[in-house]
């Protein structure tokens, strides 16, 4: 593995260089050939202690982190915030007093509010990874995108994606779509007029139907989970009304094959609302094994940031 400076946290993929996106990407892959061994664990942090602090439910994520801690041998905490005393009043700044207190080494932290991630880390020593603040960012969501993605398109020049669904709530989407722009993928968005804010990113170049979809011949279609307990309103008229209209089923799937693109999703899927029972089992389904390059990307991120506390 080649070295590169390390920083001390990971908050957001816009203040990532290409060369650290790179560094990350080219170290996820041996922890990946890891999972092939009998062992599956390394010693590299051996003594240390990383702390899962979801404000948010996420078992695919929270699961991903604490599993790539514990394959990197470290010790992990799973730090329970509705049964804590965040519940009864407790500020931000006096839980992570409390957090101090504990000496751990990282902090992997989900919150409903944007920022809270780059205060934790202005206050703490510890390495602070950022697993998704509000609609703000999920940069390991977007760094095991682009590794999936590179496993089938090692070029990433001239190649095209598509996201399609609920761009506006979604922190993967922001993400994701940076961070495949800093790799010069192409990049064009689908999605109800109501949840497809006008200049996002302009380099996201915004499609009116899947007709669009299909004649602008993307490699990937990256379906959003329809995020309904982040709308507070009617953003479309229903929900059979939005999978008529940007639902992955039998019809689209059909030209999926023709054009032999790959299918990716971030999880947890919404059957029968962005993609039906049968497209889960498309061939060229790349959802699996976003989860297994989750495991890989999180290890190399781990491995590569440098607590203060060292």
């Amino acid at each position: 593995m080649s070295e590169l400076q390390p920083r001390k946290d990971l908050l957001d993929i816009e203040s990532l260089e290409l060369p650290e996106i790179e560094y990350v990407l080219a170290n996820a892959a041996p922890f990946k050939q890891l999972f092939q061994r009998s062992v599956k664990k390394v010693p590299t942090l051996r003594g240390k202690t990383v702390l899962n602090l979801f404000y948010e439910p996420s078992t695919r994520t929270s699961s991903s982190f604490e599993v790539a801690a514990n394959r990197m041998s470290a010790d992990v905490t799973n730090f329970a915030v509705s049964s804590s005393s965040v519940v009864k009043g407790e500020s931000l700044l006096d839980t992570i007093e409390t957090l101090q207190a504990m000496r751990s080494d990282y902090i992997v932290i989900r919150h409903q509010a944007a920022g809270v991630p780059q205060i934790v880390a202005r206050h703490t020593g510890a390495s602070v990874v950022n697993a998704g603040d509000g609609y703000h960012a999920h940069p390991t969501q977007a760094l095991l995108d682009a590794m999936t993605f590179r496993e089938v398109f090692p070029d990433f020049q001239g190649r095209r994606i598509v996201i399609v669904g609920d761009i506006l709530h979604s922190r993967v989407a922001r993400s994701t779509s940076t961070l495949f722009h800093k790799l010069g993928v192409e990049v064009a968005v689908l999605g109800p007029g109501t949840l497809v804010p006008e200049g996002r990113h302009e380099f996201m170049q915004r499609l009116r139907s899947w007709e669009d979809v299909f004649d602008w011949k993307p490699d990937a279609v990256y379906l959003l989970r329809v995020q309904l307990e982040r709308q507070e309103g009617a953003f479309f008229p229903s929900i059979a009304e939005y999978h008529r209209m940007y639902g992955m089923n039998t019809e689209r799937l059909v030209r999926m094959r023709q054009t032999g693109a790959y299918l990716m999703h971030p999880g947890p899927v919404n059957r029968g609302v962005e993609i039906t029972d049968e497209a889960m089992g498309y061939e060229r389904s790349l959802v699996n094994t976003q989860v297994e390059n989750g495991i890989a990307v999180r290890m190399a991120v781990l491995h590569w940031l440098k607590p203060e506390t060292d």
